[in-house]
């Protein structure tokens, strides 16, 4: 509460306050174009069997065809079962070609059949390349895609574990700005390797990265943030990934290489990197690290931005230390992740907690990765979830003031859980359904995880809040990882899939039902707080009978 009446005497929510969010939120947004930029840049574009060249040449056929190169192509590929060239075989080459030119195709159906040998021919009317047609990542070969994506959200997992620690230990201005330059050179670096290996290597890096700039932005930006303008602060955290994919869909939209979308969403991270050396270390992170002289010239130039410069210079050394002494001998008590499961109230919550972030996200990114399953462009349907995923997140902030976090928390589970099972059964041929009820489900999901922001701050407790924060987002990026994972199975059944990612949130939202509702009910300080709310009611009803029974035994 010191550090806070320091915050407000230097201007409150003012123009530093702003101009520093903004600054930290704009790379955040582009943490969603990376973490859903294989949409785009591992796209699937349209392909069959590469004809040989001894043969093309013979027959002049390539990817451009007519009617006479589509019935030479038709007597090398099989047909489907929608009546198009089979994706992944070719007749198999024997004495049989000799006759090729005059046969006829029922009797080139009799031949039998061979995986492509020669390559694929891919179609570039959507993408000029992606990963996929550079690296031929199609066929066999299909699930080496979700391995890029899944390395990558790896690095993402690792950073969340390391990252949070370093923070506390080197500062958070430091490990941001360290953050921003890995970013951009492994972002620039993958863009332009050779090999796939390397560019599964580089990737991973800005997993790790990704993870590092996430936490120490949210860090930073609720640490200079006096109080009463946290809530939007932290709001506008959230609503700032939404942009990325609306940016994302757009930037896609306009370059359809595969390499230099990498290099365009990854470049910006240099230009942080440059202005990260002036903004500030968190005065709060400072102070409690004994460096309150440091933390005195961040305050002032603070108040500066905010016109207090008067209120500014009265501020020293000595007086903050005294102000915040409380805070030091806080932090300097030890916590562990131990604490978050040691006694019977925190094992619940965590518990729960658990499922709920991981179920969310896993359910989340499992839709976010199958956008070229909708029946829709796949930069509309990028822009679609972008949009309605806002909406989404503006009508969660007010529902929560007014019907409380279970309740929210509960119902967005249990709607996006059904909205994705229901994709999974709806007909086919009914693509507007299927693409309302995705987007729809996408959109709950969305709100569960905002309010899950929310409601998991208020549920811990303050001495190991920062632990338990740490905990969730650990579970949030394993279950993105999973998701990742149960896409390497390959084309299973549209209804499998909606099972898969719709009953986990349903179950997920009966595990919410065991929280405890935190609207209008004050933040708890110590476990031990905690503990007494959970037993409240059954010690209060212990308490009045007891004084029930007194009361009778003095008549």
């Amino acid at each position: 509460m010191a550090f806070n009446a320091i915050l407000e005497s230097l201007g409150g929510v003012g123009y530093f306050q702003i101009l520093h969010t903004i600054l930290l939120l704009i790379p955040v947004a582009l943490l969603g174009c990376h973490n859903l930029l294989q949409n785009f840049t591992g796209a699937v574009p349209s392909h069959h069997c590469r004809v040989p060249l001894s043969i093309s040449l013979q027959y002049k056929i390539n990817s451009t065809r007519d009617a006479g190169q589509e019935k030479l192509l038709r007597s090398f590929i099989p047909l489907d079962e929608h009546q198009k060239l089979e994706k992944c075989v070719q007749y198999r080459r024997n004495k049989g070609w000799s006759f090729l030119r005059n046969a006829t195709l029922e009797k080139v159906r009799g031949l039998s059949r061979e995986p492509c040998k020669d390559g694929w021919i891919y179609d570039t009317n959507v993408f000029s390349s992606t990963i996929v047609t550079e690296w031929n990542l199609v066929c066999s070969q299909r699930s080496w895609k979700q391995v890029a994506h899944s390395i990558y959200m790896t690095g993402v997992l690792i950073g969340a574990v390391v990252f949070g620690s370093l923070a506390d230990k080197f500062g958070r201005m430091e490990i941001l700005t360290w953050s921003y330059l890995q970013m951009g050179i492994a972002g620039c670096c993958a863009a332009f390797l050779p090999t796939f290996d390397a560019y599964c290597a580089f990737r991973f890096l800005c997993g790790v990265a990704s993870s590092a700039v996430s936490v120490n932005s949210i860090s930073l930006i609720l640490e200079w943030m006096p109080n009463r303008g946290r809530t939007l602060a932290g709001n506008f955290f959230g609503f700032s990934y939404s942009v990325g994919q609306l940016l994302l869909a757009a930037i896609a939209y306009n370059i359809r290489n595969w390499r230099w979308l990498q290099f365009a969403v990854s470049a910006p991270f240099c230009v942080f990197f440059i202005y990260s050396w002036w903004l500030p270390e968190s005065a709060r992170w400072l102070i409690l690290r004994d460096r309150p002289h440091q933390a005195v010239e961040n305050l002032r130039m603070a108040a500066r931005f905010n016109g207090k410069l008067k209120e500014g210079k009265k501020i020293n050394a000595e007086m903050l230390c005294s102000e915040m002494q409380k805070e030091i001998l806080e932090i300097r008590s030890s916590h562990s992740v131990l604490d978050l499961v040691r006694t019977p109230a925190m094992r619940r919550m965590s518990m729960c907690l658990l499922f709920v972030w991981l179920s969310s996200n896993f359910a989340y990114y499992g839709l976010s990765m199958d956008l070229q399953n909708f029946g829709l462009s796949v930069f509309l349907a990028q822009a679609l979830f972008g949009g309605v995923e806002m909406a989404a997140k503006v009508i969660v902030m007010v529902s929560m003031t007014f019907v409380g976090r279970r309740v929210m928390q509960f119902w967005s589970l249990i709607f996006a859980g059904a909205m994705v099972i229901s994709y999974g059964f709806a007909p086919p041929n009914m693509r507007l359904l299927c693409t309302v009820l995705a987007v729809t489900g996408k959109a709950f999901l969305a709100s569960s995880i905002t309010c899950m922001y929310l409601f998991t701050g208020e549920l811990y407790p303050t001495e190991i809040r920062q632990t338990g924060m740490g905990f969730s987002a650990m579970n949030a990026r394993l279950g993105s990882a999973i998701a990742s994972l149960v896409h390497l199975t390959g084309d299973f059944s549209l209804s499998l899939f909606s099972m898969v990612f719709g009953v986990t949130p349903i179950v997920a939202g009966l595990f919410s039902c065991f929280l405890l509702e935190t609207k209008d009910s004050p933040l708890r300080d110590t476990i031990h707080d905690v503990e007494r709310r959970y037993t409240n009611q059954s010690m209060d009803s212990d308490e009045s009978e007891e004084d029930d029974d007194d009361e009778k035994n003095k008549v």
